[in-house]
Formats: structure tokens, C-alpha cells, sequence
């Protein structure tokens, strides 16, 4: 698997690398792939949102700077923005019995042990809820598509992530449980240049793969 660090990319940009990247991957034109990067402010809706869990008018969010994209991966309302990992696995299920349950699950095995093992908290899933949970707080949000086999779209893990622009949403249309990030659970800012090597490691044991590390350019190249 190759991993793309790409640092802070707007999010209709990478939406459209990941759709060309999809092409490819179906045409086995290229590798398994994970794009790693941050967002501005953004908002998306799912399939099955619901235009009322943005709580307020599109003209307000503009005004705040945030973006809003209606998009196919499954699921609700979420957020993206600055401070939160945000990943997306380009990946052809043909190594997953073709089940994206199994795959969904082992990236939420791997953000799991992640966290158990480098910051001692105890996460969780909670039953019939897609993501990752510290108590009843969501910590990772995961939502993907899948197109002829090959995955897009895929999680968000809030690392230092101002949790004021879930204010702003139902976050994933769940109205009885909370929002937090690495950063308010472990009580401590993390930087994110330190985290990510530790991250991959995790995740890259827990798929298995074996990872090499590409930038956003030669990611692009291989798009065209």
C-alpha cells in the first residue's frame, strides 16, 4: 500500500484525485492507496442525511468560512476541517473477501489499538454505530463508498480538531451522544507531524500491508 501524506488539501480537490485514483485502482492501473490530509472547514451529507441536521442556513456557514458538500459516501452529516486526520483508503476488496464490513472493521480495529496503545485510552464500537467511540463521545467518524469494488471516501479522526463546528450539525444525525478528539481526552495538544508515522504503523500492522510513503505530486501523476 501506498500512503499520500498530503498535508492540508480543500476538500472538492480531493474529492476529485480520489474519484480519478478510484479509476485507476479498478483498472488495477495502480495500488492499493491512503491518502492522509487535512481539510478547511467543510461540511458533507451523505446519502441518507438529512438537510435538517445542519442546524443552521447555508449563507451563516459561508460567512463562517465553511464549505458544504452533498456526496455518496454512506451515512449523515459530518464535519472536516483543520486538526482532524482524515483518511482515505483506496483500496480493491478483492483482498477482503469483497466485504467492506470486514474492511470497515479493521480500520476501526486499527484506530482502536492505536489509541489503547500510544495514548493508553480505552476505545470502543458502539453496537449498530459505524466509527470509533471514547465512552459515548465519537472520536473517529467513518463513512465510505464503493465503486466497482474499490473503496473511497473513508474516516476522520478528530486529533486537535476545534470541536466548536460540530455546533453547527447533528454530527452523523445522532442526537444522544457527544463529539471529542484526542486532543480533550488525553489533555494535551498532539502535533500531527508526530502522530502520523505512529498512526501508519498501527494501521498498516492491522490490514496488514506493507506501506511506502509517495507525496500529493506523484499521487496526482498517477491520477492523470
Amino acid at each position: 500500500m501506498q500512503i499520500v501524506r498530503a498535508g492540508q488539501v480543500a476538500y472538492g480537490e480531493m474529492l476529485d484525485l480520489q474519484l480519478k485514483l478510484v479509476k485507476k485502482r479498478q483498472a488495477d492501473e495502480m495500488e492499493d492507496t491512503l491518502i492522509l490530509c487535512e481539510h478547511p472547514p467543510v461540511i458533507t451529507l451523505g446519502k441518507n442525511a438529512k438537510r435538517e441536521h445542519i442546524l443552521f442556513s447555508d449563507e451563516l456557514l459561508q460567512s463562517k468560512g465553511i464549505e458544504i458538500f452533498p456526496i455518496t459516501r454512506g451515512g449523515d452529516v459530518t464535519f472536516h476541517g483543520p486538526g482532524q486526520l482524515v483518511g482515505y483508503p483506496i483500496v480493491h476488496l478483492k483482498s477482503w473477501n469483497h466485504s467492506i464490513r470486514i474492511f470497515v472493521d479493521r480500520v476501526e480495529e486499527s484506530i482502536i489499538q492505536f489509541l489503547g496503545q500510544n495514548y493508553h485510552l480505552h476505545a470502543q464500537r458502539i453496537s449498530g454505530l459505524t466509527g470509533v467511540w471514547v465512552e459515548d463521545s465519537k472520536i473517529t467518524a467513518i463513512g465510505f463508498a464503493v465503486q466497482k469494488w474499490v473503496t473511497y471516501h473513508g474516516f476522520a479522526f478528530n486529533i486537535n480538531t476545534d470541536l466548536s463546528y460540530f455546533n453547527y450539525i447533528t454530527p452523523c444525525g445522532i442526537q444522544d451522544k457527544g463529539v471529542t478528539s484526542l486532543e480533550q481526552v488525553a489533555g494535551m495538544k498532539i502535533p500531527m507531524e508526530e502522530l502520523i508515522p505512529a498512526f501508519c504503523n498501527t494501521l498498516t500492522s492491522t490490514l496488514p500491508c506493507n506501506p511506502h510513503f509517495i507525496d500529493l505530486e506523484e499521487a496526482k501523476r498517477q491520477a492523470m
